[in-house]
């Protein structure tokens, strides 16, 4: 049966209808913020409450919100959840074969400061990650390295989805702003310019805002040379290549000129105090000392190293559009889903139709939304971490059966973290699929005079609902040009407006929270982090917020 949306179910009434269509959001909030419930716990719960208004308010038949439940739950465990499981195994075979207290003694000896050690790992180096290869990758793999270095596993996890809002808008080799040009029509290199005339002044912000949660604003000023020197130097890059290179590379070419240029930097300069949380300090002082006293050769710190160095060089290629065609059969400049390499028997990529869902929606313009099982093995970020942990089993000498082993115990950990992201990315399937997100967006357009100050918060509210800047991009890019052009705002300023709001809502996003969660081994402790994050969120929205409305009039020249 074929079911048309109706973005106004209740009585015509945009207001009541998005009220409904606020509950589920309402409802996870108030799961883990006041309630604390589990991750798992909030996540399915929500999803029921998604599924309910979606069925009996919006009139979405019930087995087809029951199929695209089913189309979030896959593609929570493929590629999502394979990111994860493949990134906290690579780390764990570090960990057993004792290659890590090689890594942490390295780091220890750039800086034994926890402030700086921060910039380090989770702004420049899962900055690096994020432009590689995107999805929850960064945040796992900086987290769980934070974690190793002796970081509170909450701090870790919180300081590391703070960080990761810098180069979201730019990830996955600039995914985000490509796929914007598509729906919209503008091109990807006019809205990486406008979007790096708004997120290199949110980056350069960053690193200081990181610290300063960290251990507040006296002590950040003793280590303001290196925050600035982080900074400046990502902001700036990020500036130059947005605006001059395009997309692909911002967060790459930033994270090395940044990562680079603090370490160098503190090979010349060191805080007069060596920071540490209290709660760790004695242990690290003492752990600190054990390392200090054995030295280790650089070809045995190469080693060390080597997992994570062949982890990036394969998410590297794995990001090369090129060879990402050749893997998941995705071909550039097309815009259907359906058209892939599949069609001519490519091997691990398969892209069955959702029974009872493909087709069988049609949106406010009466065309029918495909809906297929994304199974793209080979193409998966995942695969190439996990090929990265094949070829460590070589390098650090464990057995077949340890790494087995290994891995089995990883899977075990991570079971109801994973059974978290395929709720709540069965949660935010169904929120789109019933035209619930859309309702929430015509809400948010109604604002007249007053969107260039509300564009933001529609990108917000779509990486929160999904997860995802790239999905956010494409579910409210061509509303956001479609209202600015009707109240006379620059439809470029819009689109950029859309992605920057986006990269604050990442730190909140069920997804992240649950990723980040699993990857320091918190799982069922969302709701802290979820606490952690949650104010950070807002006040970096405002502050976009208050520069896209200055952009949009005071601020016009900076609108390429």
């Amino acid at each position: 049966m074929i079911w048309t949306q109706n973005f106004t179910p209740v009585g015509g009434s945009l207001l009541w209808s998005s009220l409904a269509a606020l509950t589920p959001i309402l409802y996870f909030f108030w799961a883990l913020a006041i309630k604390r419930m589990k991750g798992y716990v909030a996540g399915i719960t929500t999803l029921l409450v998604a599924l309910a208004v979606a069925i009996f308010i919006y009139g979405m038949p019930a087995g087809t919100a029951v199929m695209s439940t089913t189309q979030g739950a896959v593609y929570g465990i493929l590629p999502i959840g394979w990111i994860i499981i493949t990134s906290v195994f690579l780390y764990k075979l570090t960990v057993k074969t004792g290659q890590f207290d090689i890594i942490r003694n390295s780091v220890l000896s750039i800086t034994e400061d926890r402030r700086l050690q921060a910039l380090l790992v989770a702004f420049s180096f899962g900055a690096f990650l994020e432009g590689a290869a995107g999805f929850g990758a960064p945040v796992a793999i900086s987290a769980a390295l934070l974690v190793g270095l002796g970081f509170n596993p909450l701090y870790a996890a919180g300081i590391c989805l703070l960080a990761n809002t810098a180069p979201v808008a730019f990830g996955a080799i600039g995914i985000p702003i490509t796929a914007m040009e598509g729906p919209t029509g503008v091109p990807a290199m006019e809205i990486s310019k406008m979007v790096g005339r708004q997120l290199p002044l949110i980056s350069v912000f960053i690193p200081f805002y990181l610290v300063v949660i960290m251990v507040g604003f006296k002590k950040s000023l003793e280590v303001m040379p290196a925050i600035l020197v982080s900074g400046i130097s990502f902001a700036v890059t990020q500036y130059i290549s947005s605006n001059f290179l395009g997309p692909e590379l911002p967060d790459i070419l930033s994270a090395l000129v940044s990562l680079f240029a603090l370490a160098i930097f503190l090979k010349f300069w060191k805080p007069k105090n060596v920071f540490r949380f209290q709660s760790e300090a004695e242990v690290a002082a003492s752990t600190t000392n054990a390392h200090a006293s054995k030295k280790y050769t650089k070809g045995e710190v190469f080693k060390a190293w080597s997992p994570f160095l062949i982890l990036t060089s394969f998410i590297c290629v794995w990001g090369i559009p090129q060879v990402k065609s050749a893997l998941t059969g995705h071909y550039e400049g097309t815009n259907s889903v359906l058209k892939t390499i599949n069609s001519i028997g490519h091997p691990l990529t398969f892209l069955p139709e959702v029974p009872g869902l493909n087709n069988l929606i049609l949106n406010g313009n009466s065309e029918p939304i495909p809906a297929v099982y994304k199974l793209e093995i080979l193409g998966a970020a995942g695969t190439a971490i996990l090929l990265s942990a094949i070829v460590t089993k070589f390098i650090v000498k464990i057995s077949w059966k340890e790494w087995v082993k290994s891995f089995t115990e990883t899977c075990n950990e991570l079971k109801f973290p994973i059974l978290t992201i395929m709720a709540v990315v069965g949660f935010a399937y169904v929120t789109n699929s019933s035209g619930m997100s859309t309702t929430l967006g015509m809400l948010l357009a109604k604002t007249g005079a007053l969107f260039p100050f509300f564009s933001p918060v529609l990108g917000w509210l779509g990486v929160f609902i999904t997860g995802s800047d790239t999905s956010a991009n494409l579910l409210f890019g061509n509303l956001q040009k479609i209202t600015a052009t009707s109240i006379g705002m620059d439809p470029l300023l819009a689109l950029a407006a859309n992605s920057s709001g986006g990269v604050t809502g990442k730190m909140i996003s069920p997804q992240s929270i649950a990723v980040a969660c699993a990857a320091v081994g918190l799982a069922g402790k969302e709701a802290d982090l979820f606490r952690f994050t949650v104010k950070h969120s807002i006040f970096l929205l405002l502050i976009i917020c208050i520069l896209t409305y200055l952009q949009s009039n005071i601020l016009s020249w900076m609108i390429p």
